[in-house]
C-alpha cells in the first residue's frame, strides 16, 4: 500500500523535474548553452518562425524575462528577428528564428539530450509510455478543473495510447 508522502503526485513531479533540469543543464553546459536557451533553441529549430508570446509560453519565461534572453541571444549570433505583421501594420511584432549559428547550436545539444533521454528511459524501462503518460497529465492539467465535468468528460482514459 503507498504511503502518503509516497502518493504525493505534485512533490514527485517537482523532484523529478528539478533532478532532471540539473541533469540537463549539466550536459547542456557542454554545448555552452541554458536550460532556457535549449528550449528557445528547440521551439525555433523548426524553421517557421515564432512570435515572441509563443516563445516565451514554450520557454516556460515571462515575455520580459524572455525578451532579456532574445535580445542575448541575438547578440551571441545564436536567432534573428524579422519584423512582420499579423493583423494590421499597427499590430508589428518579430518573428523569432533560428541563425546557422543557432542551428549548430541546438543540433550539438540535441544529441548529447537524445542520447542521455535514451539512457535514462533505458535505466527505468521506459519503452515511451512515459512521455505519453506526461502529455496526458498535462492536457489534463490545462483544462480548468470546473470546465471539466466528472463522470461524463472524464479528463483521464485508462492508457497514454488511448
Amino acid at each position: 500500500m503507498a504511503t502518503g508522502t509516497s502518493r504525493d503526485l505534485a512533490l514527485q513531479l517537482s523532484r523529478a523535474e528539478r533532478l532532471l533540469s540539473g541533469r540537463v543543464a549539466a550536459i547542456l553546459a557542454r554545448e555552452e548553452c541554458t536550460v532556457e536557451e535549449w528550449r528557445v533553441l528547440k521551439l525555433l529549430s523548426d524553421g517557421r518562425g515564432h512570435f515572441l508570446p509563443e516563445v516565451a509560453d514554450f520557454a516556460m519565461l515571462s515575455v520580459g524575462a524572455l525578451t532579456d534572453l532574445v535580445n542575448r541571444m541575438v547578440s551571441e549570433g545564436l536567432l534573428y528577428r524579422r519584423e512582420t505583421s499579423r493583423d494590421s501594420d499597427r499590430d508589428r511584432e518579430p518573428l523569432a528564428y533560428l541563425s546557422l549559428q543557432g542551428r549548430d547550436r541546438y543540433e550539438g545539444a540535441a544529441e548529447l539530450i537524445s542520447a542521455a533521454e535514451a539512457e535514462l528511459s533505458e535505466a527505468i524501462g521506459d519503452q515511451g509510455e512515459l512521455a505519453g503518460w506526461l502529455d496526458r497529465l498535462c492536457g489534463v492539467l490545462s483544462v480548468p478543473a470546473q470546465a471539466r465535468r466528472p463522470g461524463r468528460d472524464s479528463a483521464v482514459s485508462p492508457s497514454p495510447n488511448a
